[in-house]
């Protein structure tokens, strides 16, 4: 069964390069679709991490507070959570929905060598070979190595852009620094994978990346712009007051 989904995701992107000529931008194009159907589910994980730091420094609050009674820090948590509708498995669900597709992708690319015999699985100009590694291009001099050394940087450091961004913007973590950090280490250990990867794997894994850090940019202004719009009608909203006017006593009349 899985061989037959990597044979139906091998066929679209074959589909794309009949109709465009090209091997690479047949794979954005595919990467591309991609984005767009997974588009919903990126949302909500976006809107998930966006929602985990308004309530961090509560949660911080929290676990100061009641440090030395886990059982209690953990039913305020829950309070937390339940009050400002906050789940925590929401930002990982939609990462494992994509997984499958992500890896079947990355299987079928680092296959493509031997599905089509005889082909030149090249970028236009840019990328001689999508099926050669840079591990086995720097070989053939540092000229032909060039784009594959921007393929390597583009899927490590955009892998970790979107993380690094959204710690940026949240000063007021003090895991903050803890945190960049690691994006650093990991972004590392990318670039170490990717030096025996195919140059379609990094295409396809650099393209998702930028498309994705795309995505979580404008759902983050979204959510922003609407944060911002909800504070300011609170604010602009007049009070309104109960005034009860009292009837005014008819003025007796004078005796004549």
């Amino acid at each position: 069964m899985w061989d037959v989904f990597k044979g139906w995701i091998f066929d679209v992107i074959q589909f794309f390069y009949n109709f465009c000529g090209d091997w690479g931008l047949a794979i954005i194009i595919v990467t591309i679709i991609f984005r767009v159907i997974v588009s919903p589910l990126m949302h909500k994980q976006t809107k998930s991490s966006f929602q985990m730091q308004k309530v961090q420094p509560l949660m911080q609050e929290i676990q100061r507070k009641y440090a030395d009674d886990p059982v209690r820090q953990q039913e305020e948590m829950q309070k937390l959570y339940a009050e400002v509708k906050f789940n925590p498995l929401a930002g990982c669900i939609p990462m494992l929905l994509q997984m499958p597709i992500f890896i079947a992708l990355f299987q079928v690319l680092s296959e493509m060598g031997t599905r089509t015999e005889g082909t030149t699985y090249s970028f236009y100009s840019l990328v001689p070979s999508l099926v050669m590694r840079p591990s086995e291009a720097i070989a053939q001099g540092f000229g032909t190595f060039v784009p594959y050394l921007v393929l390597m940087i583009v899927f490590a450091g955009a892998t970790f852009l979107p993380m690094v961004l959204m710690q940026m913007s949240n000063k007021d973590n003090p895991q903050r620094n803890q945190t960049l950090i690691m994006s650093g280490v990991m972004s590392l250990f990318m670039l170490w994978i990717s030096w025996s990867s195919p140059a379609g794997v990094l295409l396809f894994w650099g393209a998702s990346s930028l498309m994705g850090l795309a995505q979580q940019q404008i759902s983050m202004r979204i959510m922003k712009r609407r944060d911002a719009e909800a504070e300011e009608a609170i604010e602009v909203k007049p009070i309104e007051v109960d005034v009860t006017r009292k009837v005014k006593k008819p003025r007796p009349k004078k005796k004549r």
